[in-house]
C-alpha cells in the first residue's frame, strides 16, 4: 500500500552529453535495479538527492508496519510495509511511477522479510531477521534490543547489546552495534533449536525460567558477593559501586542496563537509570555533576536495594 503527493510538477530533467535524460530509459536499461537505486540514481542527475523519513513504525502488534515518506525536489509519496527497507522501496516505487514517462513500466519490490533459506549460504542467514519471524510464528512479543555498553579505543570498539523477548534476555557482544545484535538473537535462536515449526508453545515452556533472580533465590542465595554485601555499609569512601554491582550481577544471574537521562535534574545534575533485570524488575535513579558520577550513585542506590531485600527474612 502506498500513497503520494505531487504537490508541484516534476523538476526539469537536465541533458547529459549524449542526449535527453530519460528516466524511463534508465529504469529499461537496467532492470535489475531497485526503486530506491534508480530514485537516488536519478536524484544525482537532476540535483535533487532523495530523503527519507519514517512517519510511522507501529511495533505493538505481531507483524509491524512502518509508514516512510520520500521527497525528490517537488515530489512527496510515502509508502508502507513490514520492515524499514521494503517501505522506502515502497515510496521510492510510487515516486517513480509519477517521475517515469512510461507509467507501464513497473518495478519488483523485493520483501526483506521472506527470503529463500535453501538460496542463502548459511554464514549469510540473519539470526534477527530469524527471531523476529519465530516470535511472530509462535504469537510471542517482538524482541527488543537496546545497547548497554560502548567501551574500547577508537580502532577497536566494543559494543553490548541485551535483546529482551517477553520477560526473558540474552546479552551479544561485538565489534559493531549490528553485531552485537546478532551475538544476542543467536543466543535465543541456540535455546530454540529443538522447536518445531508447526508447534505454537508458550516460551516458557521453552527457556524454562527467567534469566532474572527472584527475591526468593536472592535471600537464600549462598554466594560469595551478595552475603559480602549483607554485611557491608554501602558508605566506604572510594567504593567502586558500579564493579561491585557488576560482580554481584554475574553471581547472581541478572543483567545491568544503564539509561542515561538527557534532561537535568532541578538542581541541575545528571540523572540515570540502572534497571535490573531480576524479578520483578528494578529500577533506581542516580545524579551526579557527570554522567559517570550519576551512573555510580544510581548504582549505590540500586546495591541498598538488594541489600535490603536480601536480608528480609
Amino acid at each position: 500500500m502506498s500513497q503520494s503527493r505531487h504537490r508541484a510538477a516534476a523538476p526539469p530533467l537536465e541533458r547529459e552529453d549524449s542526449g535527453t535524460f530519460s528516466l524511463g530509459k534508465m529504469i529499461t536499461a537496467k532492470p535489475g535495479k531497485t526503486p530506491i537505486q534508480v530514485l537516488h540514481e536519478y536524484g544525482m542527475k537532476t540535483k535533487n538527492i532523495p530523503v527519507y523519513e519514517c512517519e510511522r513504525s507501529d511495533m505493538q502488534i505481531h507483524v509491524p508496519t512502518f509508514t516512510f515518506r520520500v521527497t525528490v525536489g517537488d515530489i512527496t509519496c510515502t509508502g508502507e510495509g513490514t520492515s524499514k527497507k521494503l517501505a522506502k522501496h515502497r515510496a521510492a516505487e510510487a515516486a517513480i511511477n509519477i517521475l517515469k514517462a512510461n507509467a507501464s513500466i513497473c518495478f519488483a519490490v523485493p520483501d526483506p522479510l521472506m527470503p529463500d533459506p535453501s538460496k542463502q549460504p548459511k554464514n549469510q542467514l540473519n539470526p534477527i531477521g530469524s527471531l523476529q519471524e519465530l516470535a511472530i510464528h509462535h504469537g510471542w512479543r517482538l524482541p527488543e534490543y537496546t545497547l548497554s555498553q560502548e567501551g574500547g579505543p577508537a580502532h577497536k570498539r566494543e559494543y553490548t547489546t541485551i535483546c529482551k523477548l517477553e520477560s526473558f534476555m540474552e546479552t551479544g557482544k561485538g565489534a559493531s552495534k549490528k553485531q552485537a545484535k546478532r551475538n544476542a538473537a543467536e543466543k535465543f535462536l541456540a535455546k530454540f533449536s529443538n522447536i518445531s515449526p508447526e508447534n505454537h508453545i508458550s516460551l516458557t515452556n521453552v527457556v524454562g525460567h527467567s534469566l532474572g533472580c527472584t527475591w526468593h533465590s536472592l535471600r537464600n542465595s549462598p554466594g560469595e558477593k551478595i552475603n559480602l554485601l549483607k554485611r557491608s555499609l554501602l558508605s566506604i569512601p572510594n567504593t567502586n559501586y558500579i564493579q561491585l554491582l557488576s560482580e554481584i550481577a554475574k553471581e547472581q544471574g541478572f543483567n545491568i542496563t544503564y539509561l542515561d537521562i538527557e534532561e537535568l535534574s532541578a538542581n541541575g545534575q545528571y540523572q540515570c537509570l540502572a534497571e535490573l533485570s531480576t524479578s520483578p524488575i528494578t529500577v533506581c535513579h542516580g545524579s551526579g555533576i557527570s554522567c559517570s558520577n550519576a551512573q555510580s550513585d544510581a548504582a549505590h542506590n540500586a546495591l541498598q536495594y538488594l541489600k535490603i531485600i536480601a536480608e528480609r527474612k
